[in-house]
């Protein structure tokens, strides 16, 4: 019986690149739909970029454009990764989306008319400095469970526990770095923990594997507490109806964007969203990494209770990747993008490798770069590739590409290999790809024995026939390991359906048996690991991540100037002879400047660091020859030059003491 599928992948946040990280995730997902619909079921796989929050708002105002344009420019980027790994979404959408808008207006007026509900007065993490509160990603401290340092303000990625930003230990705003004071503002809750009697029931019905269901006892015996949905301006978001500056917290609208992506495919292509979204007649599962699980295993499930929608038929759980057996690092050069990885290796490559490694289970998976180069050559090439290059270009070359006809042990061989159809496709079902790909090697090994003991490259010089009987049955082998194959390498699979010239594979025709069928050109499947390509990899990721690191924190770098243009810029020595505050001003400075017998007046945003009569006598370096620049507060004629992160740390470039005021700098 035919299966209707829904299958959704966790967001991928709209503020950075796609790394192998994520890439765990989308192959794991894209691996199962691709084999439900070899499988002949109805399975749809819906995904998006998850576009709101402060990061995307404060990054899009480092470049100097709107949030909009940075979502639509990483949308893009996001999407071409996802193409060149084989991923195939049915829809790639956005959470920034009229779908979606709509969506999470209706649930949560759903949530309010059932009382799930409430509002209060909450002290929140203010930035003096930056005047702005501070969201769960821009406070960072100490975990207040586990003592972890440099925790966001909304979860420990250490222990896992969920918190309030307030609740972290010696907190600083995450964009200046200065300790935040406490505000009070009104916010809105969901009562979580009237949903704790059915979520019990749910994950008792097998929602979670019991691993994950273990982690989540923890948090029911703790107590589930009303979450807060909501976030005060600015912020980058749907704002929650009737209110003019507060915002649906993005972890609200976020998992609504799975809905909201499906809405907008079954809108463009002719279906009934109700049906296919909340009908029992289509199953629903998600995909998501461990991390996560709080928010996809308790708040959303109950989301959908409150609201009305059905849950999903089960929550699939994976853990990390680590590289090398270390957490990814950029400046150790193991913090790989996927276009990183593009750059110099095969997508199927990596397909392959995480697919022999990924379970059920939610344990990490190492991507150690050995064994990578070493499982790949001997597995992919040296067996599975192997096959096909040592029995179709002789079938070409000397045979005229005709299969003949199996004999029995050729017959016994394929029927060894049809055998094992059902197992593997139990494996695929329950994400045990692990296990199939070592039922699929162990497979490739019998047909290679086959090959080594029937020697068709003797045979063809003393009985063409034979030989012709003999690789039938090994191009036979070719197609049932293709088909199995297929949902983990389907570029790979493509170039074999090419050459044999025949139906596409499915699992449905994996039993039917090519006999006096003719085959067409062969062409080469696949290279062996070049280890100085992926040595390539790591040293441009260490060359090119490190100095990105550091600009998470910092303006993007400027255009490019000559050395030219750096050379009229005048330096100069000044004395600070008169230094106050700037009224309605809050960074400013007004200083008066000595440079030798000249005077000029300058603005200087490093009020956060110097009390005005701290300066008033000191050296400073002065940009001399600035063009002089209306302000809103007066005339600026030149630069103080200073230098740090930010907050108290700006440090005015102050020439030796025995330097002369109007000296020039060199």
């Amino acid at each position: 019986m035919t299966r209707n599928i829904v299958v959704t992948s966790a967001l991928p946040y709209a503020n950075g690149p796609i790394h192998l990280g994520h890439l765990v995730e989308y192959l794991q997902t894209d691996i199962w739909v691709r084999y439900q619909k070899l499988s002949g079921n109805r399975c749809l796989y819906f995904c998006a970029d998850d576009t709101h929050g402060t990061p995307v708002m404060l990054r899009a105002q480092s470049e100097g454009i709107a949030p909009e344009k940075l979502i639509e420019r990483v949308h893009a980027e996001h999407k071409k990764d996802f193409d060149d790994f084989g991923i195939e979404f049915d829809n790639y959408y956005s959470t920034h989306s009229p779908e979606n808008q709509q969506m999470s207006s209706h649930i949560y007026q759903k949530l309010k008319d059932a009382g799930s509900i409430t509002t209060r007065d909450v002290e929140q993490a203010y930035c003096e400095n930056c005047k702005m509160f501070l969201p769960d990603r821009y406070v960072r401290g100490t975990c207040p469970k586990c003592k972890s340092p440099n925790q966001y303000g909304d979860s420990c990625d250490a222990c896992g526990m969920t918190y309030q930003p307030t609740d972290l230990i010696e907190p600083k705003c995450s964009v200046c770095s200065q300790p935040p004071v406490r505000k009070k503002s009104i916010h809105y809750f969901f009562k979580l923990g009237d949903y704790a009697d059915r979520l019990k029931k749910l994950i008792a019905d097998g929602y979670t594997n019991e691993s994950v269901g273990n982690k989540l006892d923890e948090w029911f015996n703790a107590g589930l507490k009303d979450w807060d949905i909501s976030r005060d301006g600015p912020y980058f978001g749907f704002k929650i109806p009737g209110e003019e500056n507060k915002y649906f917290y993005v972890w609200l609208d976020a998992p609504i964007g799975y809905i909201a992506s499906c809405k907008n495919y079954c809108d463009n292509n002719g279906l009934d969203f109700d049906s296919v979204w909340n009908d029992k007649s289509w199953e629903l599962y998600h995909f998501i990494g461990k991390d996560i699980m709080y928010f996809h295993a308790l708040f959303w499930p109950a989301m959908l209770m409150g609201s009305g929608f059905k849950t999903a038929n089960k929550l699939f759980v994976h853990g990390f990747l680590t590289v090398n057996g270390e957490k990814m690092s950029k400046s150790k050069g193991t913090f790989i993008k996927a276009r990183s990885y593009l750059n110099h290796l095969d997508p199927e490559y990596l397909r392959y490798y995480y697919a022999a490694k990924l379970s059920s289970h939610v344990g990490d998976i190492d991507f150690n770069t050995d064994d990578f180069i070493a499982r790949v050559n001997s597995e992919l090439v040296g067996k599975l590739a192997n096959l096909a290059s040592r029995s179709a270009p002789m079938l070409t070359q000397k045979l005229d590409g005709k299969m003949g006809v199996l004999d029995a042990a050729g017959k016994a061989l394929v029927d060894k290999l049809i055998a094992a159809c059902q197992e593997i496709k139990d494996d695929y079902e329950s994400l045990n790809y692990a296990s199939v790909v070592r039922k699929i090697t162990a497979l490739a090994d019998e047909a290679n024995k086959y090959v080594d003991d029937v020697q068709p490259w003797k045979t063809v010089k003393t009985d063409m026939e034979l030989t012709r009987t003999n690789i039938t049955a090994i191009l036979n082998s070719v197609k049932i390991l293709a088909t199995y194959l297929k949902p983990i390498i389907p570029m790979f699979v493509a170039r074999i359906e090419k050459f044999m010239q025949t139906e596409l594979f499915t699992f449905a025709n994996v039993a039917n048996v090519l006999e006096l069928h003719t085959i067409g050109k062969f062409e080469h499947l696949i290279e062996r690991i070049d280890k100085e390509k992926v040595q390539s990899m790591i040293e441009e990721i260490a060359q090119v991540q490190v100095p990105a690191q550091k600009q998470e924190l910092a303006e993007p770098i400027a255009e490019e100037c000559t050395i030219e243009d750096f050379m009229k810029v005048d330096l100069r020595v000044a004395k600070v002879i008169k230094a106050e505050a700037v009224e309605g001003a809050d960074k400013l400075l007004s200083l008066e400047l000595e440079i030798g017998p000249l005077q000029r007046h300058v603005f200087a945003g490093i009020k956060s660091a110097y009390k005005p009569e701290d300066l008033v006598g000191k050296l400073v370096i002065c940009v001399a020859n600035l063009k002089p620049r209306k302000m809103k507060f007066g005339l600026s004629e030149g630069m103080v030059c200073a230098a740090g992160p930010g907050g108290k740390d700006i440090f005015v470039l102050s020439p030796d003491e025995g330097a002369q005021s109007g000296q020039r700098v060199h």
